[in-house]
């Protein structure tokens, strides 16, 4: 069983920046995935990393970077020029070499304008 714990959420301005981590306790991770979900929406994916392929959202290009760290299994979203919009819970993905997939518990991000 792999447990993914977040964290690095909180309440920020607009324009600023924020980093959320998440750690894995296992291994054997293929995609680690952020997703969010703003109150009222359906759930978004954010960004995916795969081995040295990112993907990103076309509402956060340009201004989120995601990062992996295999030897700590931890993902990181750098989130850059923050707007209200960005408002969420945020979620770590990560589907394994046994196709198994886990969530985290979720972080919630709050921009203010």
């Amino acid at each position: 069983q792999l447990q993914l714990v977040e964290s690095g959420g909180g309440l920020f301005q607009a324009g600023g920046s924020l980093s959320l981590s998440c750690a894995a306790s296992g291994s054997s991770i293929i995609t680690m995935r952020w997703y969010r979900r703003a109150p009222g929406n359906q759930r978004e994916l954010v960004a995916t990393i795969t081995s040295g392929t990112k993907k990103y959202a076309d509402s956060v290009k340009g201004r989120f970077t995601i990062s992996r760290d295999d030897a700590k299994s931890t993902v990181t979203l750098q989130m850059n020029s923050l707007k209200p919009e960005d408002t969420a819970v945020y979620y770590c993905h990560v589907l394994t070499r046994r196709a198994l997939v886990y969530w985290g518990q979720g972080t919630q991000v709050t921009v203010s304008s």
